[in-house]
C-alpha cells in the first residue's frame, strides 16, 4: 500500500510519518519512506537515521530533472531502487527526493514532477508500505504527486486553519477517487471535541494527545523512542485496508 501524509505546515505530518514506519516495521512489514518536502530536513533524525543523497542526483541533478522524469519508464519494484541512494535501518528505508539548498536556485516543481512519477510507477507487494512525507499545504496536489498512491492521511492539529485545510483536501481526495483518513495531533480532551464538531468524524481514524517526550525528542533533534495508542490505531486501519485489498487480488 502507499500512503501519502498530508497536512497544515507545523502539524506534525513528519513525526506521524516516523512513528508510522516505525510500527509498520515492527510488524514485519518492509517499509519505504519517501521524503518529498523540499524544505524540512529533519525527518531523518526523526527516524534515527542519517540522511540519504538526494535521489535527484540519480538522475543528474535538479536543473535537467524536467527532462531527465520524462525518461522515466516501466515499473519499478522497491529492491529496483539504487541502494546508494537509500537509507536503511531494520525494515525501513528512507528515499529523499530533494531539497531547496541555495538562494535563488528555483522552485521546487521539478522535485515534485519527480516524486510524482516515481509515486506512479513503484509497485508495492504483500506487507510492503510505501509512506510518503509531503511538504506543506497543497501544491503538490497540483503538481499530481497523489495521482500514484492509494490513500491519503490528513494530519490536522487544533485550528482553524489547519480544520479548513482539511477540508479542501478532503474535496480533492474525493476528486481523485483516494481514500481520505484524517488524524487529530496534539490535542487535550477540550480542543479534540471541538475539532471532532468541525470535521467528518467518520474519516477520523486515529487521535493523538499533545505529548512532552515527542516535544522534547523534536526539540533536541532526536530519534523518536515512543509507542502512541494513535500511531497503532493508524498502522491497523492501514493494515485491514491493504488485507482487503490482498484478499481481492487472491
Amino acid at each position: 500500500m502507499k500512503v501519502l501524509v498530508c497536512g497544515k505546515g507545523g502539524c506534525g505530518k513528519s513525526t506521524v510519518v516516523a512513528l508510522l514506519s516505525k510500527k509498520m516495521a515492527k510488524r514485519e512489514n518492509k517499509v519505504l519512506v519517501i521524503d518529498s518536502d523540499e524544505s524540512n530536513t529533519g525527518l531523518h533524525f526523526r527516524l534515527g537515521m542519517t540522511k540519504p543523497e538526494d535521489f535527484m542526483n540519480y538522475f543528474g541533478g535538479k536543473k535537467i530533472l524536467f527532462e531527465k522524469t520524462k525518461e522515466i519508464t516501466g515499473r519499478w519494484k522497491l529492491d529496483d531502487l539504487p541502494k546508494e541512494y537509500l537509507s536503511e535501518k531494520g525494515n525501513i528505508q528512507l528515499l529523499s527526493m530533494g531539497k531547496i539548498y541555495q538562494f535563488g536556485e528555483g522552485c521546487a516543481c521539478p522535485i515534485n514532477v519527480l516524486s510524482s512519477r516515481m509515486l506512479e510507477i513503484l509497485d508495492v507487494g504483500d506487507k510492503e508500505f510505501l509512506i510518503v512525507d509531503t511538504d506543506a499545504g497543497i501544491e503538490h496536489f497540483g503538481r499530481g504527486v497523489e495521482k500514484g498512491v492509494d490513500s491519503l492521511v490528513v494530519v490536522i492539529e487544533p485550528s482553524k486553519d489547519s480544520i479548513l485545510l482539511a477540508q479542501k483536501i478532503s474535496d480533492l481526495g474525493k476528486q481523485l477517487g483516494k481514500a481520505t483518513y484524517l488524524v487529530l495531533n496534539r490535542v487535550n480532551h477540550e480542543s479534540e471535541m471541538l475539532l471532532l464538531e468541525s470535521i467528518d468524524k467518520e474519516k477520523v481514524i486515529a487521535v493523538i494527545p499533545e505529548n512532552r517526550e515527542v516535544f522534547m525528542s523534536g526539540l533536541a533533534g532526536k530519534e523518536l523512542k515512543i509507542s502512541l495508542e494513535g500511531i497503532k490505531q493508524i498502522a491497523d486501519k492501514l493494515e485491514f485496508e491493504e488485507r482487503k485489498v490482498q484478499a481481492k487480488l487472491a
